[in-house]
């Protein structure tokens, strides 16, 4: 894949760049800033962007909102943010995109190697990679919301591994389960949380959405 990286630590940087290099994969520019992010992006159009959600000058928000400007701008460009911390709100934005290709890692992950290299590639093939961490905290405002208290404990795991973007297929290889199983969950899930089929909606969506609760 063609990839672009905006890291301003420089170790981290110099780290993913060799990283993604040894596994075949094409650095187009490894930036530390969002505005050279931006400008990269416009010029090269890669595959997938691998960004840090806090740059300068601030240390704030600015990679995120490059990140949501790439998610606006290029919607064909693949989206994996970094982050040292849940960042509730911008999580949730992004779990809840309902266009692919994105996905939120805390940074530890990085360090292990599989894990990141398998979001960098679900995340580049046009799907969702969602850092169980960042979706458990997320959940855990949840617990006692109706009508999300009538899922069984399998139901509620199901539900889980969507928010963090897998697949039917993804979720029975993630949870030993047949995908037939999965589908029923997945429908189960649907009907209690009252999603029909006419909503007009992505129904995964809104299912993550009600169980995130916003």
């Amino acid at each position: 894949m063609r990839v672009i990286l905006a890291e301003d630590s420089t170790l981290l940087r110099e780290g993913l760049i060799r990283l993604l290099a040894e596994e075949g994969h094409e650095v187009l520019a490894a930036v530390g800033n969002a505005t050279e992010l931006l400008d990269e992006v416009s010029r090269t159009q890669p595959d997938v962007v691998v960004t840090d959600i806090r740059m300068p000058p601030d240390h704030t928000d600015e990679g995120l909102r490059a990140a949501l400007e790439i998610r606006r701008r290029w919607p064909d460009v693949g989206v994996l943010v970094l982050s040292q911390y849940v960042e509730k709100r911008y999580a949730t934005e992004l779990i809840t995109d309902d266009g692919g290709r994105v996905g939120y890692l805390l940074k530890d992950r990085v360090m292990q190697v599989g894990e990141f290299l398998d979001a960098l590639e679900r995340v580049g093939s046009g799907g969702a990679a969602f850092d169980p961490e960042v979706v458990r905290r997320l959940l855990a405002r949840t617990t006692h919301a109706d009508p999300l208290a009538t899922l069984t404990a399998r139901e509620r795991e199901v539900l889980a591994k969507m928010a963090e973007g897998h697949t039917n297929a993804g979720i029975a290889a993630e949870l030993y389960v047949s995908q037939s199983a999965v589908e029923k969950h997945v429908n189960a899930i649907f009907d209690k949380l009252r999603l029909s089929h006419t909503s007009g909606y992505s129904r995964r969506v809104l299912a993550v959405l009600r169980y995130l609760g916003s």
